[in-house]
């Protein structure tokens, strides 16, 4: 387990109980489907329309939205009306950040695992 130094008196604690891994296991369960990144994605230069969003993804508008109120409820998206149509964008640009740094794990070859995990 690991410790880290926690206060001035120097008293040791398990690192876990710094981070809440639930939450963090949330967010990531809330971005495991490619549809979800792909919506991540449309969103990256702003908010747009379910049915832009419909277009982009290429499911139908009840599957586009049912992936949209999954990233709404982890608090990754949050919606707007305006008038009938509801617009969607991301609340926070670390979302973006994050979708970054997982795409580099790929590019420094945890891609080969990933698949070959698959495969099993």
């Amino acid at each position: 387990m690991t410790m880290t130094r926690d206060g001035a008196d120097g008293a040791c604690a398990p690192a876990h109980d710094r981070h809440d891994h639930a939450a963090v296991a949330a967010v990531f369960r809330a971005l495991a489907d490619p549809a979800r990144l792909t919506i991540v994605h449309a969103l990256e230069d702003g908010e747009l329309r379910v049915t832009d969003l419909v277009t982009r993804v290429g499911l139908a508008q009840s599957t586009t939205s049912a992936h949209l109120g999954v990233l709404r409820e982890a608090g990754l998206v949050a919606p707007r009306a305006e008038g009938r149509a509801t617009y969607y964008r991301l609340t926070t640009t670390a979302l973006l950040a994050l979708v970054q740094r997982a795409e580099e794990l790929l590019d420094d070859g945890l891609h080969a695992v990933v698949h070959a995990h698959g495969e099993a």
